[in-house]
């Protein structure tokens, strides 16, 4: 089983010597922590956008340091996104039952579903069709189903709000909601 770091200790931004090479003299006097080797790590700049990473040799005042796989979990799957425009041909005038998921990229619970919902997606193909929904990129939808907290999961059947998941619940959970309406 792998190892857990935890805990690492690095200088304030401002006081780095380069963003390339960060000595971590508070942890070890034989080693240091170059960013570089951390592929999946970046110096983002807190006015930019999460894919935009700062290429300077000092990180400014007000960056953090973010994991790129973040972006892996939320954009990769099976699941396709819906959003306004395509609401209403996807969602409700579909001939199959959908399972659509409410989510956000910052919401933590929402990551924890989505490989629980890729794995129904996959189950349940030809069956029941499934989609995602960003709450931030689509607010009118996740408005008029009167969606409040996420993760929310929404079955409809011929067009209609037959039942409604909320949280980060079990597969186990997900299942018994869907089998009433196949």
């Amino acid at each position: 089983m792998a190892g857990v770091l935890e805990t690492l200790t690095v200088p304030r931004a401002s006081a780095l010597p380069s963003a390339s090479s960060v000595p971590v003299s508070s942890v070890s006097r034989r080693s240091s922590v170059r960013f570089a080797d951390f592929r999946g790590l970046k110096i983002q700049s807190s006015g930019s956008s999460p894919k935009l990473s700062y290429s300077s040799k000092h990180a400014p005042r007000g960056s953090r340091v973010v994991c790129e796989a973040q972006d892996t979990a939320v954009e990769g799957g099976l699941v396709p996104a819906v959003t306004d425009s395509t609401w209403q041909s996807l969602v409700l005038e579909s001939d199959s039952p959908v399972l659509v998921e409410f989510w956000a990229p910052w919401c933590g619970p929402c990551r924890m579903i989505h490989p629980v919902i890729d794995k129904l997606a996959k189950d349940y193909a030809g069956k029941l069709k499934c989609y995602k929904v960003n709450t931030d990129e689509s607010p009118s939808i996740a408005t008029q189903y009167g969606i409040r907290s996420i993760p929310t999961v929404i079955i409809f059947k011929n067009g209609e709000k037959k039942d409604a998941v909320i949280g980060a619940v079990p597969e186990s959970t997900l299942t018994t909601s869907i089998e009433k309406f196949l």
